[in-house]
């Protein structure tokens, strides 16, 4: 069930007299059941992209084991990529005393006659000097991943395996601390956090600018610390009512432009603005044809980190029950008087107002326009 409010608030009951007025009489359009308080739990399912920006798309892991704990490990939080470094290496020296273990009683370094406090009375020699157990190996597995000089322990000549399994150890354990050095680096280097402060209105509209149809979000950043060359992009994805598959398999780009600053210094939010115009895939929409049909626009935003020169991209999307048909953004940028300072209130972000907006498509609404014009044109000149 739908509402259409115009300036009399009257009721239209005939299907064809509803789109003859809306034709003609500007109004404001709001479905009944839409409330301002966005509950994204029942919609989750059907987005794209999510208004966190994750992509809600389900990919088959197809590429190799080492690939994906890399990049498991580069986007966990950073508790459990500590737990699995701190794993990781006492795994690898447990292992490795193990092994030395091993070895050691295989030659019999453990009996009695054989420790270090009696091996002065014999003329034994043991694989690693000042072995005592267990522990002492576990103690030389991390000597030799971590230093260079062993102290009391050390490797003798008598067993050419715990040489071998030396050798084997700092090859590992260079490897593994290569993968973590990766892995922290590419953490710390991760715009990801940056890009959280960047964000994007609840919701887009649709009124009337400067004579024409557009629709329009809006962006901010709520960081001091600049962002440049700022890019915003725009698709258009189409869905079947009746099901959940694609209409078309290609994503459509909308054409959209910046207002109130340049895209070279990112100063304060800024409205991004898509004309609906012949070539935007709105133009032959109107305001009922807007709940009838399933889309979602998926929102991108690009920049660069002034302060260290990396790119950013932040995403939302907008489905057609976040498009508000004959509404506008409140103002939300002021001047302080007292501090002669800029005031941006970003509480005011998803702020809309409703303002008088033709509820037919952009086509008619041209259509009519140039129609009355023709008619004003044409009665100046009989005049």
């Amino acid at each position: 069930m739908h509402k259409f409010e115009h300036g009399d608030n009257s009721s239209l009951n005939n299907t064809n007299d509803v789109k003859e007025i809306a034709t003609l009489v500007p109004g404001v359009y709001r479905p009944i059941s839409r409330t301002f308080s966005y509950c994204p739990k029942n919609l989750r399912h059907e987005r794209a992209v999510l208004k966190t920006g994750e992509i809600n798309v389900y990919r088959k892991q197809d590429s190799n084991f080492f690939s994906n704990c890399f990049l498991i490990l580069v986007e966990a939080r950073w508790r459990w990529t500590l737990f699995s470094f701190f794993l990781a290496f006492t795994t690898n020296w447990l292992l490795f005393g193990g092994i030395y273990w091993c070895i050691s009683y295989a030659h019999g370094d453990f009996l009695e006659a054989n420790l270090p406090q009696n091996v002065n009375s014999t003329e034994f020699t043991p694989c690693i000097e000042n072995i005592y157990g267990f522990t002492s190996t576990f103690l030389f597995s991390v000597e030799i991943h971590t230093t260079v000089a062993y102290g009391r322990r050390a490797i003798t000549l008598e067993c050419p395996q715990t040489i071998t399994a030396m050798c084997l150890q700092c090859i590992v354990s260079s490897a593994f601390q290569s993968v973590m050095i990766g892995i922290l680096f590419a953490k710390l280097t991760r715009p990801l956090a940056r890009t959280r402060t960047i964000l994007f209105s609840k919701y887009s509209v649709i009124t009337l600018r400067d004579g024409q149809l557009c629709l329009i979000f809006r962006v901010g950043d709520i960081r001091k610390s600049r962002i440049l060359n700022i890019k915003p992009t725009a698709y258009l994805l189409k869905w079947d009512t009746d099901c959940d598959n694609l209409l078309n398999a290609e994503q459509i780009e909308l054409k959209v432009e910046t207002v109130e600053c340049e895209s070279v210094f990112f100063l304060w939010p800024v409205h991004v603005v898509h004309i609906i115009d012949e070539h935007s895939p709105f133009y032959n929409m109107s305001a009922a044809d807007l709940l009838c049909c399933k889309i979602e626009i998926l929102a991108v935003f690009e920049g660069i980190i002034e302060s260290t020169g990396q790119s950013i991209q932040a995403r939302a999307s907008f489905t057609e029950t976040d498009i508000l048909w004959g509404h506008n953004f409140v103002p939300m940028v002021s001047y302080n008087d007292d501090k002669c300072k800029y005031n941006v209130d970003f509480s005011q972000l998803s702020v809309v107002e409703q303002v008088e907006t033709p509820l037919c498509s952009a086509n008619e609404y041209n259509s009519v326009v140039t129609a009355i014009s023709s008619t004003f044109t044409f009665d100046s000149k009989s005049s």
